[in-house]
C-alpha cells in the first residue's frame, strides 16, 4: 500500500511515516497545499492522508478541488479542529474518514487498512485467493496453509497484486506503489517477484507479456 501524507507538522508526519512504514505501507510525504495539488497526476496512491491546516491554502478545498477532477481514492481528513460542522463538512465533500489531533497512530492504521479494503470491495481482515491467505492485521501471509516470512518489499508488493487481484499491474505502477519516491533498481521489481514465486509457486504471478503482471488463484 502506499499512501500520500499531506501534513504540514514536520514531527508528526515523521511519526506517522515511521508508524506506518513499520506496518508494511509505504508513505510520500508533502507539506503544503500547491506540492499536494498536482501530486496525483502522474502518481498512483492507495489512499490519501490530508491535514486541513495547511500554510498555503486549505485542506477542505484540495479535497473538493480532487473530488471534482474525478479522484476517487480514499482519503481520512486530520485537523486540530474538532468542530462538529467541519467534519460534517469534510465528509459531505467526499472524505472517507475523519481523525482528530492528537490520534493514536494505531487508529489511524485501523482505519486505513479499513477505507482500502472497502475501496476494493475487501469486506474483513483476511484476504483469500485460492491457496493464499492474507491477515491484514497481522501482516502474515500463508500459502497451501504454510507461514509464508516475507521482508517489507516483498509483503507490499504481494499486497498490491491481492487488492488488484484479476488485474494486471504494470512494472511501473508496482514500482510507484511498492517505492514510492523512494530509489529503485533498475531490476527490483522482477527480483521480488522472483522471490515470490520461489517461496510460494511459480506460477502464483503470472508475466503478461508486453504489459505486467498479474495474481494468479492457484490451489
Amino acid at each position: 500500500m502506499r499512501v500520500l501524507l499531506v501534513e504540514d507538522n514536520q514531527l508528526l508526519a515523521q511519526g506517522v511515516v515511521l508508524s506506518l512504514a513499520k506496518e508494511g505501507i509505504q508513505v510520500d510525504h508533502l507539506c503544503s497545499y500547491n506540492q499536494a495539488l498536482a501530486a496525483l497526476d502522474n502518481e498512483d496512491f492507495s489512499a490519501i492522508i490530508l491535514d486541513l491546516g495547511l500554510p498555503d491554502g486549505n485542506g477542505e478545498d484540495l479535497l473538493k478541488h480532487w473530488r471534482k477532477a474525478g479522484v476517487s481514492l480514499p482519503i481520512i481528513v486530520l485537523t486540530a479542529n474538532t468542530d462538529f460542522d467541519t467534519r460534517l463538512n469534510c465528509l459531505d465533500i467526499g472524505a472517507d474518514d475523519y481523525l482528530s489531533k492528537p490520534f493514536d497512530v494505531r487508529e489511524l492504521v485501523a482505519r486505513l487498512r479499513a477505507i482500502v479494503r472497502r475501496q476494493h470491495g475487501l469486506d474483513n481482515n483476511q484476504f483469500s485467493f485460492g491457496a493464499l491467505t492474507i491477515d491484514f492485521t497481522r501482516c502474515e501471509v500463508h500459502f497451501r496453509e504454510q507461514l509464508i516470512n516475507l521482508p517489507r518489499r516483498e509483503y507490499q508488493l504481494l499486497l498490491e497484486f491481492a487488492q488488484s487481484a484479476g488485474r494486471v499491474l504494470t512494472r511501473s505502477q508496482l514500482e510507484q506503489l511498492t517505492y514510492g519516491w523512494d530509489e529503485v533498481g533498475s531490476n527490483s521489481i522482477e527480483v521480488h517477484i522472483h522471490h515470490l514465486r520461489k517461496k510460494m509457486a511459480p506460477e502464483l504471478i503470472k508475466t503478461v507479456r508486453g504489459i505486467g503482471y498479474i495474481l494468479a488463484e492457484i490451489q
